[in-house]
């Protein structure tokens, strides 16, 4: 940062200006070319973003693509390479999220294209703001799950513009920061794809012999869902009783939820207790066929298929390791356009029964590969997520100016 530091007292000794986005860049939004027409969209060639690319950080390739007739059917336009997005609005942590271009393209309604002046390197903005996440939230209308933003917000919106010569070196210090992050992802999800090609050899049982094959249902002492509580009625939640949701379920321990009821929301549904340890799986939505288990006893909404795993017969990490390693296939035994499961076929779908000792034999193998790959506190995981907050620290410092005088 020294350098940075002696560029600074060199170049803007008194405080660095801060101006609107107004001043210093074009901002427009786009639109969507109808989705009832197929010319708009097959065999499209322009590519075309949705608030969701904004996850990518770096877009050099659209997910999607509109023909020359869905371009002239409605108010979108192409913005240029080396421009910054912003998402207006989206599910989540979206809104507020930005990122930068590396094509040509064009976007949706959802997305705000900022294209910078001469005088604001749009790498340096792309940096910026993603240290104004939370802030550019807060200003957005609505409430913390709804709210949007809009064109006159972000062009009301106040940056920093140093000269283009401290900008650029600070862009040089993040993309190098950015860089080896970005290392350090490639070689923990080249981690990742051993261990799953390794779970895939261990469950590599034969069908036709070798082993005992029964269902899921079968090697369970009791399999339930749950319920959800009327959302019409506050005295149902926030209580002491943890309430699990599908969104929740994503292949690891469950030792908490973000949400909670109250004895009576207990009472006025279907909602019920489920002991520790058993294998949750997601039926509905996004999540359907994820799986998880439950460190604490808890309750959960009735898109959750718990199994209630028999001792006797399975190791309940083991059940969880198997339907992992079967997701995609459990998956497409779902109907509609979220593969949506029900009980009975969670129930039913299979499930290789070797002796309890060779189940524990398996689980103390699949737990060494997965803490190495997602345990937090040791190994690529936990260096990563140092990394990433050692980047944050220095970013959001060299991202911090001291305003000039009017």
């Amino acid at each position: 940062m020294s350098r940075v530091d002696d560029l600074i007292a060199e170049l803007c000794p008194s405080g660095v200006p801060f101006r609107t986005l107004a001043e210093t860049a074009e901002v427009s939004s786009g639109a969507t070319p109808s989705k009832t027409v197929a010319a708009y969209w097959t065999d499209g060639t322009i590519p075309w973003l949705s608030s969701g690319e904004v996850n990518k950080g770096t877009i050099y390739e659209a997910d999607t693509f509109i023909t020359q007739a869905g371009y002239d059917s409605c108010s979108t336009k192409i913005v240029s390479s080396g421009s910054v997005v912003m998402a207006l609005a989206g599910q989540g942590k979206t809104r507020g999220m930005v990122a930068r271009t590396r094509l040509d393209c064009c976007t949706n309604q959802s997305l705000a294209s900022i294209v910078p002046k001469s005088e604001l390197d749009s790498d340096f903005l792309f940096y910026f703001l993603k240290t104004q996440y939370s802030r550019l939230r807060d200003v957005s209308s609505g409430d913390g799950t709804r709210g949007g933003l809009n064109l006159q917000m972000i062009r009301a919106y106040t940056v920093p513009v140093p000269p283009l010569e401290v900008q650029r070196e600070i862009v040089r210090i993040l993309d190098q920061y950015t860089q080896l992050e970005a290392e350090l992802e490639a070689e923990l999800e080249a981690r990742r794809r051993q261990y799953e090609h390794y779970r895939t050899e261990v469950f590599a049982f034969p069908e036709d012999g070798g082993v005992r094959w029964s269902s899921l249902g079968s090697i369970s002492a009791k399999v339930s869902s749950g319920g959800t509580p009327s959302s019409g009625r506050d005295a149902y939640y926030g209580g002491h009783i943890p309430w699990l949701r599908t969104q929740e379920v994503d292949f690891g321990s469950v030792d908490s939820t973000s949400m909670s009821i109250t004895e009576e929301g207990l009472r006025n549904s279907s909602a019920k207790w489920i002991p520790k340890h058993c294998v949750i799986v997601a039926m509905y939505g996004a999540t359907a066929a994820k799986v998880a288990i439950n460190e604490i006893p808890l309750t959960t909404n009735q898109a959750c298929c718990n199994l209630q795993i028999d001792p006797e017969q399975a190791e309940h990490r083991y059940v969880f390791y198997w339907i992992a390693s079967q997701y995609q296939r459990l998956k497409n035994l779902g109907e509609g356009s979220q593969s949506n499961l029900n009980a009975r076929k969670v129930k039913d779908f299979p499930i290789p029964v070797p002796s309890l000792d060779e189940q524990r034999k398996i689980v103390r193998l699949l737990d060494k590969f997965d803490a190495l790959v997602n345990d937090l506190s040791f190994g690529l995981p936990a260096e990563l997520l140092a990394r990433r907050k050692q980047y944050e620290y220095y970013r959001d410092k060299l991202l911090t100016f001291e305003e000039a005088a009017a």
